[in-house]
């Protein structure tokens, strides 16, 4: 990770494979989205550091991301902990270029790896968020997730208004920790899924769930079986989205299924061992692979 620091910035510098427009194309996907802005080709983004929140403006140059820092002069601590969440928000550790040597070669990936190259799977650095993110995306359409996030974050999570604009950051688990199911149900579309999240807050409070001990275990997605809430599908997302895993598959995600029926030019979707067959090709990056057949659905 190579970045420099300037008095009201800081300028990182990604591997060459980071399309940052690209990028902006998938956060921009919904405009239910609360946990950041986009306008003019610069993403705001309100980051908790230390218990304090901090607004950073995200902009790109030929060959840098600039990290602006209008409202606040930060040490250079702090500075480091907010390059390392923008580096590790967009995958910046994955050595790409072996996934378009893969994808070349492969007649689902191959168009879509030119038509979106430099797109990183966005991640969700914060253990609780791409949990409870994946939990209330289970079942549901998506847009009504996105609506139901925002009222969640709303509701219970922070914010910052600097001139006349309001920015959000995900609740913590402390705070849903502390909450029972009633006072939860309405954000989370059922009673179970109240039941799930609070349960998950609970263990992250107790120290036993935690991002370090997941990436530490052996088999993590079992681990993450255990909890209540936590199936197949929201185990491989959390991995792929949170956890950093390349051959991370949520097989069973119907956004994915529907892009390979359009890709392959389906009458319809295909079926679990015809996904598995032409998986096998994708082998080391199917969370890759996944991530732009979703990209493709929002043409």
């Amino acid at each position: 990770m190579r970045w420099t620091n300037h008095e009201q910035s800081v300028e990182i510098f990604p591997p060459k494979e980071f399309n940052f427009t690209e990028c902006l194309r998938f956060l921009n996907r919904s405009e239910q989205e609360i946990l950041h802005k986009i306008q003019d080709g610069v993403l705001s983004k309100l980051l908790n550091v230390n218990g304090e929140l901090i607004l950073v403006e995200i902009s790109c140059s030929l060959v840098s991301i600039i990290v602006n820092l209008p409202h606040s002069n930060q040490p250079l601590l702090v500075r480091k902990r907010i390059v390392a969440y923008i580096w590790e928000w967009f995958d910046l550790d994955q050595n790409l270029a072996d996934f378009y040597i893969l994808a070349a070669q492969d007649k689902v990936l191959q168009n879509l790896a030119c038509r979106y190259s430099g797109l990183r799977i966005i991640c969700i650095p914060d253990l609780f968020e791409a949990l409870v993110w994946a939990i209330l995306g289970q079942q549901i359409h998506l847009a009504y997730a996105y609506t139901l996030k925002k009222h969640l974050v709303e509701e219970f999570g922070e914010c910052l208004t600097i001139e006349g604009s309001t920015y959000w950051h995900f609740p913590s688990y402390q705070k849903i920790a502390g909450l029972d199911v009633d006072s939860l149900r309405k954000y989370t579309h059922t009673s179970k899924k109240a039941d799930y999240i609070i349960g998950i807050a609970k263990a992250m409070m107790e120290g036993e769930l935690t991002k370090e001990t997941l990436l530490m275990k052996q088999n993590c997605r079992d681990f993450l079986l255990t909890y209540k809430g936590i199936g197949p599908w929201t185990a491989e997302y959390v991995m792929m989205k949170c956890l950093h895993f390349p051959s991370a598959f949520p097989i069973s995600d119907v956004g994915l299924h529907q892009a390979l029926k359009k890709q392959l030019g389906l009458e319809r979707k295909p079926t679990i061992d015809e996904i598995k067959e032409l998986a096998v090709n994708w082998e080391g990056w199917q969370a890759y692979a996944a991530f732009y057949l979703w990209r493709s659905l929002y043409e």
